[in-house]
């Protein structure tokens, strides 16, 4: 397979325009997701295996604490409180070993191709971000159905379930370009998987995932406060839930979770070449 085939060429310096080079770019990353999708549809079996913790998470920890009074902070019941941020979590679990997928493409001489084509480096990493989301859009899946059979109150007007589809996808696009980031730094499987483990619980636990801000102490409310999860969390709340709202603002999430994916894409795409030196 040529670097040609991975992604398109693109337009002569002599012939490219502003919309030339926007057509160029998104092409190069419908072509970079497009490889990925197919890895996914060859291996179905890990979208249900990555589903199996957020459902224990909901159907063991949620029915236990559920018998707690006050724990969500708010007029919510804990397990409906807690079903947006298992969907967040579910999300970041699978993104943040995302990564390892760039190191095997190395190993197997994929990247290097990636990386002598001429495509742009932002639209490999975006490619590659891009399928995370579809993977983080069928945990999404699995987490709405699981949680109309157990009675949570989720709000399946199309306006928030558009709403909570894009903070899924945007989630999963921040988290999966941190690990491609991690990837590039560490460069083995061995301690990119080390790390992963290291990173997960704390960005979860730190987050409002699974008790509101409020029931923390001050050092750990500052924290938060610059957990990107947080802030996917918060818009869940507020749009899977009957009668959930957002502390922040589904604006301010939006705007706080783009900036920072915009932010780890050039960095991504910067580090992306020391993959293969």
């Amino acid at each position: 397979m040529t670097s040609s085939e991975l992604v398109p060429a693109r337009a002569s310096t002599a012939s490219r325009t502003p919309a030339t080079a926007i057509l160029d770019f998104c092409g190069q990353v419908r072509a970079v997701a497009a490889a990925e999708f197919r890895k996914l549809r060859h291996d179905p079996l890990e979208l249900f295996l990555r589903a199996v913790q957020p459902m224990l998470w909901l159907l063991l920890f949620g029915q236990v604490m559920a018998q707690i009074r006050g724990l969500s902070g708010g007029s919510l019941a804990y397990l409906d409180f807690l079903s947006a941020g298992i969907l967040a979590q579910s999300v970041l679990f699978t993104a943040i070993f995302y990564g390892i997928s760039a190191i095997w493409e190395r190993d197997l001489g994929i990247l290097h191709r990636y990386l002598v084509s001429p495509a742009y480096r932002p639209a490999l990493v975006l490619g590659k971000a891009l399928s995370a989301a579809v993977r983080g859009l069928s945990q999404a899946t699995i987490i709405y159905a699981l949680s109309l059979i157990l009675g949570i109150g989720v709000n399946l007007m199309p306006s928030h379930i558009i709403g909570a589809i894009m903070f899924v996808a945007l989630g999963a696009m921040l988290f999966s370009t941190l690990s491609l980031i991690i990837a590039c730094l560490v460069r083995t499987r061995e301690r990119f998987m080390g790390i992963g483990q290291v990173l997960t619980m704390p960005i979860f636990f730190a987050s409002n995932a699974i008790y509101p801000i409020a029931l923390m102490p001050d050092w750990l409310k500052a924290i938060a406060r610059f957990n990107p999860l947080t802030y996917e969390v918060d818009a869940l709340r507020a749009l899977m839930l009957k009668g959930g709202t957002s502390l922040y603002g589904l604006g301010a999430d939006a705007g706080i979770l783009l900036a920072a994916t915009a932010v780890l894409v050039l960095i991504a795409a910067r580090l992306y070449p020391r993959m293969v030196t």
